[in-house]
């Protein structure tokens, strides 16, 4: 029996297409900056243009293509569904279960980037020149090496629960039982569980924060510092104004960083407690949608819904963050 390769053929069609489309794109810009350069007028704007020509292409189609479709799709109840207007907008608003996600989507974005922060802080002060700065410094920046998945499954082996006649295998239940009180199932109790995994992610992300002001602190001018010792400035004072202001900027990049990373969390969720006992984020709650409840009449819609409304949240943060840089940049 002979195969049929015209069903193989018509899915790779559309990858055959894109790759020799974007073959004879950047041949063609090649070509043209190895030719018209040679005229001798506007050899800087052809490079300029030859450069960033393949990366604007591929940014389009990886990106603002993307972006247009699931706006698109939000509008709609699926792929190929009927005209929904801002229905899956207004589910997302006025469903009790997005109104909780929502909530605790907002409780990781203004713990986890502050805390993370301050405990980074905390660490690139105190291990400053410190004896062994080295072997701290990769201490603490160790769990950032970890993927998110392995991470949490090492707190869940912390947080893991047995009944008070078993034998406990959680860290922390064990120290409970030591003293006396009964084990707590840390990731089932609800909204307490959304604060044991922001611990997850504070531990992950605090080795980060303190390897970038750390970095900062030790560009500080030692004029400065020597001056300030001169000047009988206490070490609380040294913190404070001469410390904290110098690496200002580096705080605000760090935070933002950590924002970010912090709105699209999802590894965390998705192997702590799967979404469930009231711990969904906005990240999860999108990929639930769109591809683990796709049989729902209304799941892509509401996904792509959700997918925008994550894209709203960022997009401030990053515009935010890129004027801080430009600011600095004019500075210098």
């Amino acid at each position: 029996m002979d195969y049929d390769f015209s069903e193989d053929v018509a899915k790779i069609w559309p990858a055959l297409l894109f790759i020799g489309g974007f073959v004879a794109v950047v041949g063609g810009l090649l070509f043209v900056l190895d030719i018209l350069p040679r005229w001798g007028k506007g050899k800087e704007r052809l490079h300029m243009f030859g450069f960033l020509g393949p990366a604007l292409i591929l940014l389009a189609i990886g990106l603002v293509y993307p972006l247009v479709r699931t706006v698109t799709l939000s509008f709609y109840n699926n792929t190929r569904g009927k005209f929904v207007g801002l229905d899956n907008y207004t589910w997302i608003v006025t469903n009790d279960d997005t109104l909780i996600m929502l909530r605790n989507t907002l409780f990781w974005v203004v713990c986890v980037p502050l805390l993370a922060t301050a405990f980074g802080l905390i660490y690139a002060v105190l291990v400053d020149k410190a004896r062994g700065e080295g072997i701290a410094k990769s201490l603490i920046f160790m769990p950032m090496a970890i993927s998110l998945v392995g991470a949490t499954i090492i707190w869940k082996f912390i947080y893991a629960f047995r009944e008070a006649d078993q034998e406990q295998i959680g860290l922390l239940n064990q120290i409970l039982v030591w003293l006396g009180m009964e084990p707590q199932q840390f990731l089932t109790s609800s909204p307490s569980n959304t604060f044991y995994m922001i611990v997850m992610m504070i531990w992950i992300q605090a080795g980060f924060a303190m390897v970038i002001l750390s970095a900062a602190i030790k560009a500080i001018p030692a004029e400065i510092v020597e001056a300030a010792r001169l000047d009988g400035a206490t070490p609380w004072q040294m913190f404070w104004r001469v410390t904290m202001p110098s690496i200002r900027p580096a705080v605000v990049v760090v935070t933002i960083t950590i924002t970010i990373a912090t709105l699209k969390v999802f590894d965390i969720v998705r192997t702590s407690t799967n979404g469930n006992f009231k711990s969904s984020v906005l990240a999860f709650e999108m990929y639930n949608q769109a591809f683990r409840l796709s049989d729902d009449p209304n799941g892509e819609g509401r996904g792509a819904a959700l997918a925008v409304v994550l894209f709203l949240l960022v997009v401030p943060v990053v515009v935010y963050q890129a004027r801080q840089l430009r600011k600095r940049a004019e500075i210098r």
